[in-house]
């Protein structure tokens, strides 16, 4: 396993649209794991390969509460719902923005032993499905986002958020 350099906004690459995986290969499965390698190390809950400079349709995400996917040609087939909430993204460091997206979705992919796989998914797990097929079609969050922020913004936010708490307590 090799940790790899994650692109970022200002790269061309993000912006074009990924190519479709016709079989898993014994490359596709080392790069499914150098991809969780690198995802882990920049402490992320997904990334799509065109972030490593790959433009083939392979999502990874783990959502540290029990899900932990890999993706070849991932499909959003039916969505249904609303959820509005901040996203990150290890492409778009230091920013942070206000995104809505679908509250459920169906997705059709291959698994990593080349099964073709559904999964339903919701919540949390459902936003990150969807920000990482995103990128697949050359797509970052900064482009559908409603308010953008930078980490220090946030951060002078939240503290004053915090001394409005103990002024009313």
């Amino acid at each position: 396993m090799a940790l790899r350099n994650i692109r970022t906004d200002n790269d061309p690459i993000l912006r074009k649209i990924s190519k479709e995986v016709g079989e898993v290969s014994p490359r596709m499965v080392t790069l499914v794991e150098d991809m969780f390698e690198t995802m882990y190390h920049a402490q992320g809950v997904g990334l799509a390969a065109p972030q490593i400079g790959i433009l083939r349709r392979l999502i990874v995400l783990d959502d540290y509460e029990g899900n932990k996917y890999s993706m070849f040609n991932p499909e959003i087939i039916s969505g249904e719902g609303c959820q509005t909430g901040p996203e990150g993204c290890l492409s778009v460091p230091g920013r942070q923005g206000t995104v809505e997206r679908k509250n459920s979705i169906r997705v059709k992919y291959m698994d990593i032993n080349g099964n073709s796989c559904e999964l339903e998914a919701e919540g949390f797990l459902a936003r990150i499905i969807q920000h990482e097929i995103d990128h697949l079609n050359g797509i970052l969050y900064t482009d559908i986002a409603t308010e953008l922020f930078t980490l220090e913004e946030l951060e002078e936010m939240e503290n004053k958020k915090e001394r409005q708490k103990e002024v009313v307590s």
